[in-house]
């Protein structure tokens, strides 16, 4: 596989995680008091809320890291892992193309 093909799963990653970023921020938009909702549909509405926020700072964080991976694209530290310096594996760079660490050093 090419860079080139590598660059479009970026783009089409980043694109995609852009998106979710958005939603999500829509959906965490505070729950207004005076909407006429009951009790237990309310703490429903503010659980929802706090998961949503988590799933919109880990949005937040892959975004950063596919936007890192993608400006070292054409650098010679494309595909290097941050903490050892050895190639990433390519499958785990299609499957996770925000990985900035190998398998051994993720864990």
């Amino acid at each position: 596989m090419d860079k080139e093909e590598i660059r479009a799963k970026l783009l089409k990653e980043i694109d995609k995680t852009e998106k979710l970023i958005v939603e999500y921020r829509e959906l965490t938009k505070p729950v207004e008091p005076d909407v006429a909702i009951g009790r237990i549909s309310r703490m429903d509405a503010i659980n929802n809320k706090s998961v949503i926020e988590v799933s919109l700072r880990k949005a937040k964080e892959k975004l950063k890291n596919l936007q890192r991976v993608f400006s070292q694209l054409n650098t010679k530290d494309f595909g290097l892992c941050l903490s050892c310096k050895k190639p990433i594996p390519l499958g785990r760079i299609l499957i996770r193309p925000e990985s900035l660490y190998c398998m051994n050093c993720a864990r």
